[in-house]
């Protein structure tokens, strides 16, 4: 931990040698009762010398097999039990099931000894600073919110690539895939986040509320006609960053046929009055050109050129970028005249970066969501109806991925250090 911490920037020497004296370590068995027993006296112990009052968070930073089983474990040791003045809560990590069966099953195991208001769905996606500003940005600046709308937007492209690879995860990923991984939360989220109406208050449910109505309004997918709304790849190798790296199927752990997708792009429609007949566009993959996150909101070309004279018919549409990483800002491209005598229009970007003036401490994703933890927010975690309701809309097309008969046709190679199999342009088309 303290060479984490000498990483990052973070650790302050002077306080090191206190804080260190209040880390315990704790070994667990995690089918063993009597494990869980000797971890709640030791809890006791450390709650009577540090007068902690009994507060607790239990993180399951493990594998998703075993978050039933250690809920349970916890909540029969007893250290579920909340009173007056102490608390008790649950951090579960992605992802949270493997389709809606199953993450029904776990939400119903984990109810049965913490109550919803103890349980946090954790995304960190969510905690990322320019991710909360999404909000900022629409709801309190009057300018946009008018032109949020079918009537202005042509489309919007949610974007995030990878230039790493599967690394040590296969064991995980050969199960997942692109789809589970990325789509059922990352981008789910960050599709809520651009397209639900205003919540009459700034309140967890309340926000939480309004994104489950966008989740409602997804059209659902046509799995007889993937190949216009969905393309899958999966890496070659390639070149990053002037280095040759392998090919997925090389990678230690990865099945020398796998079919499993490193590469998504979808095309989204929500049927509702903002949105009807605006495409959503969502791409996620890995060993891609650049890592980069992004969401694009591209609007519409002007209605009638009066230019189209002297500058013909076309002009650029006006495009906004709401940058995550690695440029964290915000950027509006549109038009202008170009100095001169001849009448020449030019695109200019006007851009905002968002530690711009801005002296004060940085979070990270994690710090961020686990001090709200700690306070009880549920602000920026998943509520259990959103999850199942993107599993609902995932449901059939992962089915239809991972049970049709031409499944290896429909996975398309891509080479490392590009953007992806070059028929993710035919979406837009």
């Amino acid at each position: 931990m303290k060479n984490a911490l000498l990483t990052a920037g973070t650790l302050h020497v002077s306080k090191w040698k206190s804080f260190a004296q209040l880390l315990h370590y704790q070994p667990i068995e995690y089918k063993e009762p009597s494990s869980y027993s000797t971890l709640a006296e030791s809890l006791r112990e450390l709650d009577k010398k540090h007068g902690t009052g009994e507060n607790r968070v239990f993180y399951l930073a493990i594998p998703p097999s075993l978050y039933k089983s250690t809920a349970q474990m916890l909540g029969k040791a007893g250290l579920s039990v909340e009173n007056e003045n102490s608390w008790a809560r649950i951090v579960v990590e992605k992802p949270f099931g493997r389709d809606l069966d199953t993450a029904i099953d776990l939400d119903q195991s984990l109810h049965e000894h913490f109550q919803e208001h103890q349980i946090f769905r954790i995304d960190h996606y969510l905690a990322k600073e320019t991710v909360q500003n999404i909000l900022m940005f629409r709801f309190a600046n009057s300018m946009f919110e008018p032109i949020w709308n079918r009537r202005y937007i042509d489309h919007v492209s949610i974007t995030a690539a990878e230039t790493l690879g599967v690394e040590h995860r296969a064991g995980y990923y050969e199960q997942a895939g692109v789809l589970r991984d990325m789509f059922q939360n990352h981008m789910m989220q960050l599709l809520a986040l651009t397209a639900m109406d205003s919540p009459s208050l700034f309140d967890a449910d309340r926000v939480r509320d309004e994104k489950v109505r966008v989740y409602r309004a997804i059209r659902p997918f046509p799995t007889n006609d993937l190949q216009d709304y969905l393309i899958l790849g999966q890496y070659s190798a390639g070149t990053i960053n002037g280095k040759r790296v392998p090919a997925y199927r090389d990678e230690p752990g990865v099945s020398p046929d796998s079919l499993t997708p490193t590469f998504a792009g979808m095309k989204v429609l929500l049927d509702n009055w903002r949105w009807q007949g605006v495409p959503f566009y969502l791409t996620s993959g890995k060993r891609l050109a650049k890592k980069r996150t992004e969401i694009v909101i591209q609007f519409k070309d002007v209605p009638h050129s009066m230019f189209r004279r002297t500058l013909g018919e076309h002009i650029t549409a006006n495009r906004l970028i709401l940058g995550i990483y690695p440029d964290e800002k915000i950027s509006l491209t549109f038009q202008t005249k170009n100095p001169g005598a001849r009448v020449c229009l030019r695109s200019v970007t006007m851009d905002f970066h968002y530690h711009q003036n801005y002296t004060g401490p940085i979070l990270d994703a994690y710090e961020k969501v686990l001090l709200d933890c700690m306070l009880g927010d549920h602000m920026l975690f998943w509520r259990q109806d959103g999850v199942e309701l993107c599993w609902a809309f995932l449901a059939p097309i992962l089915k239809e991925c991972e049970t049709c008969a031409d499944r290896a046709e429909i996975l398309l190679p891509y080479d490392s250090g590009t953007w992806g199999p070059k028929a993710v342009r035919d979406l837009k088309k």
